[in-house]
């Protein structure tokens, strides 16, 4: 049988998503965690890979088991297994044609930033960092020039691995409160490190080192060497994965949200 779960975790202690050889990664844990409840090896696979330093407040997996088990051992057993930063939230069963990957439609991600004169401490490693005031109506207005289907080659890491660096950005918004400023984007798929790359060059924006129509020749240019540097890690989050109806998964709250956005 095939079962689907959502996930949480906190990616501050882990080397990224992807199972490594020395075994420090989210997925490492979840397979051990599974196989545990399971008695045998289990594999999983994921709606996109977060890198090192990144959280998620709703990662989709899908594995598939021999044995059947209860919801309630998939969710609350496994956890019991887990590493207090790694969470389960719920788990069902699906049939053979869904895959946490490919079935997807869409990605949400958010990234939080915080505008403040001296690093965080309570919120070191759940925020993204800079000294700086930033201008956020300059950045709300450079990022309505990333919106829709382009060639993100600019907003690209040199590693990544996608066929396509074509991809459509359907929401990219900014919300600020008291120096803490939140990005919501949404794409068909996003390329390695593409969220990260846009914060980088929005920042630049709101300190005044660029303007609106840098950020439309950046994207013209299809050139990342262009481009500012890749943002920290730190404040970003992969917050939601749409899927079609049909496969009836669960929404839960995006805590991310809730204890960082007030």
């Amino acid at each position: 049988m095939r079962i689907a779960l959502g996930v949480e975790y906190d990616g501050r202690a882990f080397a990224g998503w992807q199972t490594q050889p020395h075994g420090n990664t989210v997925q490492d844990e979840l397979n051990r965690a599974l196989a545990a409840i399971a008695g045998r090896a289990v594999s999983t696979v994921a709606a996109g890979r977060t890198d090192a330093g990144v959280h998620a407040s709703q990662q989709v997996v899908h594995f598939d088991c021999e044995v059947s088990r209860p919801d309630s051992a998939w969710v609350r057993g496994v956890n019991s297994h887990l590493p207090p930063s790694v969470s389960v939230l719920w788990a069902r069963r699906v049939g053979d044609d869904f895959h946490a990957r490919f079935s997807a439609f869409c990605r949400s991600y958010s990234y939080y930033l915080l505008s403040y004169p001296v690093r965080p401490s309570l919120l070191a490693g759940k925020v993204g960092w800079f000294h700086q005031p930033l201008d956020v109506e300059a950045m709300r207005d450079a990022a309505a020039s990333l919106l829709g289907r382009h060639d993100f080659s600019s907003f690209r890491a040199s590693e990544c691995q996608a066929k396509s660096p074509v991809k459509d950005l359907q929401q990219l918004e900014l919300s600020a409160y008291q120096g803490l400023i939140r990005f919501d984007l949404r794409a068909d798929a996003f390329l390695h490190h593409m969220v990260r790359n846009i914060v980088g060059a929005l920042v630049y924006v709101g300190k005044g080192a660029m303007t609106t129509a840098d950020m439309q020749r950046l994207l013209a240019a299809r050139d990342r060497t262009e481009a500012p540097p890749t943002f920290m890690p730190d404040g970003l989050y992969l917050t939601g994965v749409g899927y079609p109806e049909e496969f009836n998964l669960p929404a839960v709250a995006d805590m991310a949200r809730l204890t960082l956005w007030r």
